[in-house]
């Protein structure tokens, strides 16, 4: 499979999560040597959960199936850039690699408030190489659609 193929992993995953008011557009596909070990999505309304965003979802899913806290060989793959929160679980779980497709600045103009965060920790200036962003059009496509649902903010 390609990078662009789990992305749309990733955003399926977002879509079934706001359609079904689960909550933000955001998914996660995990993969390792070119196989899908999990997929998630944000669940904090589902969950009552601030902390279970797509990637946290995704990461407990992947330690679950390898029976390891240790995903080093793994790649992440998210349809928006990750909040400090999840930028350091991926760095806690060994994850090689992040490929996003919005932007922190696209995060906000949907209504989320990434950026106050960065603006506190900033540091991504030290993550050289360590995150790419791929095919932000079609995951500002998914935002779009986010936008458009009705839907709670948090």
């Amino acid at each position: 499979m390609t990078h662009s193929k789990y992305m749309q992993i990733a955003i399926d995953e977002a879509r079934d999560g706001i359609r079904n008011g689960h909550g933000g557009p955001f998914g996660t596909a995990i993969v390792k040597d070119g196989v899908l070990i999990s997929s998630g999505h944000n669940k904090v309304l589902l969950n009552n959960d601030p902390t279970c965003h797509g990637e946290v979802d995704a990461i407990r899913k992947a330690c679950k199936k390898l029976g390891t806290h240790d995903l080093s060989g793994c790649e992440l793959y998210t349809t928006g850039e990750p909040c400090h929160m999840c930028l350091c679980a991926c760095m806690w779980a060994n994850i090689d690699k992040i490929y996003y497709g919005c932007t922190i600045e696209d995060n906000g103009l949907i209504g989320f408030r990434d950026d106050k965060f960065d603006k506190i920790f900033g540091g991504r200036d030290k993550l050289d190489g360590f995150m790419t962003e791929i095919d932000r059009e079609a995951c500002q496509q998914l935002f779009e659609e986010y936008k458009n649902l009705h839907h709670n903010l948090y």
